[in-house]
C-alpha cells in the first residue's frame, strides 16, 4: 500500500486526481494549501507526492525543498506554469516528474505507475543498510554491530526497517501500529508499540553504542535521526 500525498488547491481537481488514481490498496492524503501539506508531511508516512506549484499560501517549491532535506520519495509537480524555466526549477530542486495544466488524468496515472515501479526496484535493491558500525542485512536477516550479531524479534526487525526506509521522517504511532500489526487484529494494546520501540532502542544502544538514532517526537510518534 502506498501513502500518496496530494497538494492541490483546486478541490475539484484534487478529488479528480484521487478518483483517477484510486484503488483498493493506496491511501490518499488530500491537502489544499502549503500549511496543511507541511503538517501532513510531518505526521504522516508518505511514499509518493503530487505537488502543485501555485498554492494560496506559498509555493510548492518551498515544500519540495523541505522534503528533499530528509527524503528521496518520488515527487510529481503539477503547475499551470508552462515556461521552460519553471520546469527546470522544479527538476533542479529534486522533482522526479513535471506536468503542466491542463493534463490528462490517464497520463498522470501512467506516470504514477512508473514512479511506483521505481519504488519497488529500490526496495528490492535496498536490503542491506550500513550506518556507522551497524550493518542491517534483511536479505540474510543478519543484524550486526562491529561484526557482533544483534538478535532482533520479528516485530523489532519490521520496526527497524520502517525507520530505515523513512529516515528523518516522523512516523506517527498510528502508522507504526498499522504497519507492525497487520494480522487483522481489531485491538492492539497501546503500550505494545512503546514496549517494542524501547526494546529495539535498548538493543541498538547496548554496551558502548549510545547511538541515539530513535528519538521520540512527543504527541506524534518517533523519528530515526539521520545525524545524531
Amino acid at each position: 500500500m502506498y501513502h500518496i500525498l496530494i497538494i492541490e488547491d483546486d478541490r475539484a481537481l484534487n478529488s479528480g486526481v484521487v478518483l483517477a488514481l484510486k484503488n483498493q490498496e493506496d491511501k490518499f492524503i488530500q491537502c489544499y494549501n502549503l500549511a496543511e501539506a507541511k503538517a501532513s508531511w510531518q505526521k504522516e508516512r508518505i511514499d509518493l507526492m503530487i505537488l502543485d506549484v501555485n498554492l494560496p499560501d506559498g509555493s510548492g517549491y518551498e515544500l519540495l525543498e523541505l522534503v528533499r532535506k530528509d527524503s528521496d520519495i518520488p515527487v510529481l509537480m503539477l503547475t499551470a506554469n508552462d515556461l521552460e524555466m519553471d520546469e527546470v526549477t522544479g527538476l533542479s530542486l529534486g522533482a522526479d516528474d513535471y506536468m503542466t495544466k491542463p493534463f490528462s488524468l490517464a497520463v498522470l496515472r501512467a506516470r504514477m505507475e512508473v514512479l511506483k515501479r521505481r519504488i519497488q526496484r529500490e526496495k528490492k535493491t535496498q536490503e542491506a543498510y550500513e550506518i556507522e558500525d551497524f550493518v542491517f542485512d534483511y536479505e540474510k536477516l543478519l543484524f550486526t554491530y562491529k561484526g557482533r550479531e544483534i538478535t532482533l524479534s520479528r516485530n523489532e526487525q519490521k520496526l527497524l526497517k520502517l525507520f530505515l526506509e523513512h529516515q528523518g521522517q516522523v512516523l506517527t504511532r498510528e502508522v507504526l501500529v498499522d504497519r507492525l500489526w497487520t494480522d487483522g487484529a481489531e485491538y492492539v494494546d497501546e503500550n505494545a508499540l512503546s514496549v517494542t520501540v524501547n526494546r529495539l532502542r535498548k538493543k541498538l544502544e547496548a554496551g558502548d553504542r549510545a547511538c541515539g538514532y530513535i528519538q521520540t517526537v512527543y504527541g506524534l510518534g518517533y523519528v530515526w535521526k539521520k545525524e545524531v
